[in-house]
């Protein structure tokens, strides 16, 4: 066992404004109002993260569609039947709205038994009557589109929950269908997610589908901050060794109400006994006293006298997990936090399960995905009274010198820290950068600081009610196109998370001594954007690729003078634009050659120090130096277009001599190119 406490890489304070559960005239709360704001257009995305209310706010855009714009039916498409439930009846005219959203009891196809491809009839009988709104999965409706052709839903509205699962690879064929759909132009579709980004870097939708989507924002600090209850969020990772399950307690604590996800059976953190697994769990806890036989929840007697009630969903056996599940469903139960006080979980209880009392997610061993971790830390994000703090903690195997899946381990661990990276970026307000010209001025709605907004230095500001920080920046590269500006605005996140997902980019960052920070923020952010987004000019690109690094190291830099673990961290949620008025105002001259110099994973590397044994840290970086490998051609040419813009400013190329470690590694770009050159003229 790693002697090491559990350090939280991620630790944030909001100001608990109750703003996020406060309903207009119409019932709506502020991102319902937001969305139904748009709800006139044809492609309507919505990110928002879990709790903030979006499968009402779809049912406010149906209605309205149904009833004013020409719309025949609504199909609500969610990724597994558990999920369906979200979208059940609901009395909106209770609360205001002129209509309350009702689907007849044969219409949602995830209660009827039998696959989904078993009920593609059912969707025909519903497209051919005169009911209104359908709920299904998304695999039956992937079925019918194969039976009956993208025309049968000409005039419907589609409505895709979880909307992550798309992918624009051919291969996905949800993606495909909602192509062709949008080719053809006769329906209208409103998708919703928490996370729009998927684990495996594939892009959710082309970008000419893309842009055709208008998008609702609505973000985790606005839905945080404006919680009445609920006033810090912790997010860490602890490393263990030997089974996990002997030494479990140090981070379970029987008093928070936790959702426990094991590891899969697959996994180097299994036993490969997941029954056996459960059990050892309910050992550690306490003295098993039976089970309830109404609930079927685990009995077991905690050491101080407490009888924790234990929800096992990890059992195959349908008899016991199903009646377990319904208990966790029953309504009447939804508001008593005394129903539940620990839920054992495997591939269940994550996206679209809501259990308002959940204080602690704990997972076992890395998951597939960030996408997956991102709606893990959401089950423990829900708003609740008396619930004031919650917490996600990640449990990882140490890589062991002895052991042969050394390399698996280590991937694990770089793994967590992208997800830690990621979910910095996403619990933080939002930044609005812009380039500090003379004829700038301040923004209403936005508090400079102290002293108010200066003309003769880069400004920062905040406005409390949108979450935004608008800060000014030397050189910063504006985006032309109107794709680029949404991107900057809008999706910095998914740019930030496809360069945490990069193991090169990651291994180099973290334990590469030789890496200048250029290599990383020029180089290897400047190949992922080009990726990502061919279609775009060189300047748009730059421009995308200044702002995202800005975002992450920004992040990084308040970090940087907070502290973690047994220290103090600072209260109160104006830490982090204190941090970044510091860090402006500590500097000469803010600008983004300063931000580029920057190593996006110092702080995170510092963490990991804490947390991880000498040795075991050792061992990590002896792996990464193992496979270390030399300059490749898309980074020579990356180089030699930076030496480029360097000789335009310059008036000289790059020097290898220099004493510059940058510009001689631009001039090295230079000089791997000739010599690929010769030995291509030679051959």
């Amino acid at each position: 066992m790693s002697k090491h406490p559990s350090i939280p890489s991620v630790s944030v304070n909001y100001e608990q404004k109750g703003t996020s559960a406060k309903s207009n005239e119409y019932g709506m709360r502020p991102m319902q109002e937001r969305a139904y704001q748009k709800r006139g257009e044809q492609y309507l995305l919505i990110k928002s993260p879990p709790a903030s209310g979006k499968s009402r706010a779809l049912m406010f855009i149906a209605l309205d569609k149904l009833e004013n714009q020409g719309m025949k039916q609504a199909i609500i498409i969610v990724p597994e039947r558990s999920i369906g439930s979200s979208f059940q009846d609901e009395p909106l005219t209770k609360f205001g709205f002129w209509a309350d959203w009702t689907v007849e009891p044969k219409w949602n196809l995830c209660n009827a038994p039998g696959g989904d491809d078993g009920k593609v009839n059912s969707v025909k009988s519903f497209l051919d009557g005169d009911s209104k709104i359908l709920v299904c999965t998304h695999a039956t409706f992937r079925f019918a589109v194969d039976k009956f052709g993208v025309g049968s839903f000409d005039d419907r509205l589609l409505a895709i929950d979880e909307f992550h699962h798309v992918s624009a690879n051919p291969d996905n064929k949800l993606g495909a269908h909602l192509a062709d759909l949008m080719g053809r132009d006769k329906a209208h579709v409103v998708a919703m997610t928490g996370s729009y980004f998927r684990g495996d870097t594939e892009a959710v939708l082309h970008p000419e589908d893309e842009a055709k989507f208008d998008s609702v924002v609505y973000t985790y600090y606005e839905q945080l901050n404006g919680y009445e209850y609920l006033k810090q969020l912790d997010i860490g990772y602890y490393f263990y060794s030997g089974p996990y399950s002997d030494e479990i307690l140090a981070v379970l604590d029987p008093s928070e109400k936790t959702i426990v996800h094991i590891p899969n059976v697959n996994s180097r953190e299994s036993t490969k006994d997941k029954i056996r697994e459960v059990e050892h769990i309910l050992e550690e806890l306490g003295e098993w006293q039976g089970t309830d036989p109404v609930t079927g929840f685990q009995l077991v007697k905690t050491s101080e006298g407490k009888v924790l009630k234990i929800a096992d969903l990890v059992d195959d056996d349908p008899s016991k997990r199903d009646r377990v599940s319904a208990s966790l469903k029953d309504p009447a139960q939804k508001n008593n936090r005394d129903h539940v006080d620990v839920i054992i979980a495997l591939g269940m209880a994550k996206e679209g399960f809501d259990w308002i009392w959940c204080e602690h997610a704990l997972t076992v061993g890395y998951r597939s995905s960030l996408t997956e971790i991102v709606q893990i830390i959401g089950r423990a994000t829900r708003d609740a009274p008396n619930k004031k703090k919650a917490r996600f903690t990640n449990l990882i195997a140490e890589p062991d010198a002895e052991e042969g899946t050394v390399v698996e381990a280590v991937n694990d661990t770089l793994k967590a820290i992208a997800a830690s990276l990621l979910m910095e970026q996403v619990l933080a307000p939002r930044f609005e950068f812009r380039p500090k010209h003379p004829n700038n001025g301040p923004t209403d709605g936005f508090d400079y600081g102290e002293g108010g907004y200066q003309d003769n230095k880069p400004n920062v500001g905040f406005n409390g009610e949108t979450g935004q920080i608008q800060m000014e920046i030397k050189g910063l590269v504006e985006p032309k196109s109107e794709q680029a500006q949404r991107i900057c605005q809008d999706d910095l996140n998914e740019v930030i998370t496809a360069f945490v997902q990069d193991k090169n980019t990651v291994e180099r960052g973290l334990f590469d001594e030789e890496v200048l920070p250029e290599e990383l923020t020029q180089v290897r952010m400047g190949k992922i954007i080009k990726e990502k987004y061919p279609e775009l000019d060189d300047e748009d690109q730059e421009a995308i690729r200044q702002h995202a690094v800005a975002a992450l190291n920004l992040i990084q830099q308040v970090k940087k003078n907070q502290t973690v673990g047994d220290e103090k961290i600072p209260s109160g949620n104006t830490a982090l634009i204190d941090g970044v008025r510091r860090f402006a105002m500590d500097v000469k001259g803010l600008d983004i050659d300063l931000i580029d110099q920057i190593n996006p994973f110092g702080e995170a590397y510092a963490i990991l120090a804490k947390t991880m044994s000498e040795d075991r840290l050792k061992r990590i970086k002896e792996v990464i130096e193992a496979k270390k490998i030399t300059m490749s051609l898309d980074e020579a040419r990356e180089l030699a277009k930076r030496a480029l813009k360097f000789k335009n400013e310059k008036k000289r190329l790059p020097s290898l001599t220099a004493v510059d470690p940058w510009e001689k590694k631009m001039a090295e770009g230079i000089a791997f190119l000739q010599r690929v050159a010769k030995e291509e003229q030679g051959a």
